[in-house]
């Protein structure tokens, strides 16, 4: 049942579809998408061009909005938006702890989430397009892992495109995990140092949870065990524009005087649970290095191998001098599946889809060099999500693509900026600027 809706100045409509759970195989297994159309009031009964929104991840469901915020005022005034929830994601079909058992075993929860990446969300959109559009194309919007969607998109189904717009998100054609983490850690460093820099004070705040943790067991409070590497992994805020304050502040209230000493506060265990948790995206946690699997070799838990090569990043070794804690940033670790009680029924599976050597390419090159989609693409200056020389590498080998390089913001200039990213890249894609 379609269900119809008002919000302040928009007008939202429910949308379920139903699409195969393998595109290759049609009439075999089924599953559902959720999707939220939102069309300004004032342009309810207007037939107007729509844009698909394809949010960051992998594995977060469309963004749930309220009004007209960041950048969706801006595509409102023309465009009828689809804000899709991923397959697995947000009121889609999930795939979590709960529901993946029903697949069975292991082996074949990880079979079951190989069809969760770009290609298969890409698949997605062009089977509901025609029953949206009537088979016209449309606009595609692209943030973060949305846009390696969007890649993909203009590698296998240009023909349902009439533009498309990117933040934050061009993918390496052909870069391994391995050269991808090889490529983050430097940048991790430099977001950290940077942090240090505006907030000298926490070198020392830290250090002291660091060697807090070396010591004693902490289980927070939704049973999280929050581990030395666990803590470091916060670093993943700092690739957001108000990252590092939100950081300085989380470490200031850290510690509270008990009866027996010292401990961790209980508003701080609070707000880091929320961070480090992986309960409302475990898709995330599993197929996050699968994303870059493009031929026979395994990702092999990537970011963990690659980790060795940056000895500055080992807690112990540097509580034992007296340099500063380097956080972490976006990765997946073995260990993540340990710590999280969301994630520990799932490491049979995570170490499966690890060690899975039948990744199939996503992006085409030839198709892409003869490219005749408008395109036009943020790429922000260090970004610590995506590597910058990876993204400028890609925007090249793009026919007509247009590129906006700005350290203005931070990865996610698309929220934070409001409507001027959207409307930059518009005027890009039109060759309007």
């Amino acid at each position: 049942m379609t269900a119809t809706y008002r919000q302040p100045g928009v007008v939202l409509t429910d949308r379920r579809f139903t699409v195969p759970l393998d595109h290759d195989d049609p009439t075999g297994e089924t599953i559902e998408l959720y999707a939220r159309e939102v069309v300004a009031g004032d342009k309810a009964q207007q037939n107007l061009p729509w844009l698909v929104y394809l949010q960051g991840g992998p594995g977060f469901g469309a963004n749930r909005f309220v009004g007209r915020p960041a950048w969706l005022g801006r595509a409102l005034k023309e465009f009828r938006v689809l804000l899709l929830d991923q397959r697995g994601t947000g009121h889609s079909t999930p795939a979590n702890r709960q529901t993946l058992p029903l697949r069975g075993g292991p082996a074949q929860q990880a079979d079951y989430l190989t069809h969760f990446r770009s290609d298969s969300i890409v698949r997605d959109c062009e089977a509901i397009r025609p029953r949206l559009t009537g088979g016209a194309p449309w606009t595609v919007l692209g943030q973060s892992f949305g846009g390696f969607c969007a890649v993909n998109y203009l590698s296998s189904a240009p023909e349902g495109l009439s533009a498309a717009v990117i933040t934050g998100g061009l993918p390496s054609l052909d870069a391994h995990a391995d050269d991808v983490y090889r490529a983050a850690y430097p940048r991790i460093e430099r977001k950290v140092a940077a942090h240090y820099a505006r907030y000298p004070q926490d070198v020392e705040r830290a250090r002291r949870i660091a060697d807090h943790l070396l010591h004693h067991e902490v289980i927070l409070p939704n049973g999280y065990r929050l581990t030395v590497e666990a803590f470091q992994s916060l670093g993943i805020v700092l690739g957001g524009g108000e990252g590092s304050h939100r950081l300085h502040f989380l470490l200031e209230e850290a510690f509270v005087r008990t009866p027996n000493g010292p401990a961790l506060s209980d508003a701080f265990q609070e707000e880091v649970q929320g961070l480090l948790s992986y309960a409302g995206h475990p898709l995330y946690a599993l197929v996050h290095e699968a994303i870059y699997g493009q031929d026979a070799r395994a990702t092999d838990w990537s970011a963990e191998r690659v980790r060795t090569e940056f000895p500055q990043f080992d807690a112990a070794k540097t509580l034992a001098g007296d340099g500063p804690l380097l956080f972490t940033g976006e990765s997946v670790h073995p260990w993540t599946f340990e710590t999280d009680p969301a994630l520990r029924p799932l490491r049979e599976t995570a170490e499966l889809l690890a060690a899975r050597t039948d990744w199939t390419p996503l992006y085409d090159s030839a198709r892409l060099a003869a490219n005749e989609v408008p395109v036009a693409a943020a790429v922000y200056h260090d970004d610590m999500y995506v590597d910058t020389a990876h993204s400028l590498d890609t925007a090249r080998s793009i026919r007509g693509l247009r590129t906006w390089v700005t350290d203005e913001f931070e990865h996610d200039g698309v929220r934070a900026g409001g409507p001027r990213v959207l409307d930059r890249l518009l005027a890009l894609a039109r060759d309007e600027a």
